[in-house]
């Protein structure tokens, strides 16, 4: 490439980090909520940190969903976003995407009964809540994967 070792090795780190970046930009346009639901996932943040906050410090739930939680309250503390603040949309909802896949696999792992039982919100907030996880919930029951936890338990 420049005849010199060190700079091919500086701009094939430089090329990997960038195609890492773009990889991961395309994951978040791909799990990020479809519709309305990114704004009401925006307005639900405060009581899901608080939600996230609870369930990492719920000794019951399994470690890997612990630490999953764990490193999602580090990537939030954490100053700099994945996506700059200046690229259109996805520059101020990373936070809500990054929190809303990381919860999907939460819910479906831990089960819809421990997120509630830490729920500070209100029902409708519960509710957004379940859309967002992809699991719909009525009356005494509750679809998709966190049913098989209901019955386990």
């Amino acid at each position: 490439m420049t005849g010199s070792w060190g700079w091919d090795l500086l701009l094939g780190v430089a090329a990997a980090l960038a195609l890492t970046w773009v990889a991961l930009v395309a994951v978040l346009v791909a799990v990020r909520p479809r519709g309305d639901l990114l704004r009401e996932a925006l307005r639900l943040l405060p009581d899901v940190l608080r939600l996230v906050r609870r369930l990492a410090a719920d000794p019951e739930l399994p470690r890997g969903v612990r630490i999953r939680l764990a490193l999602l309250l580090a990537y939030l503390a954490f100053p700099l976003d994945l996506v700059p603040d200046f690229i259109p949309v996805l520059g101020y909802a990373d936070d809500a995407i990054v929190v809303t896949a990381t919860l999907r696999s939460v819910v479906r792992r831990a089960g819809l009964p421990a997120v509630r039982r830490h729920w500070p919100g209100t029902e409708d907030g519960f509710a957004v809540l379940c859309r967002l996880a992809g699991l719909t919930e009525g009356p005494g029951r509750v679809h998709g994967d966190a049913a098989r936890h209901d019955s386990e338990a």
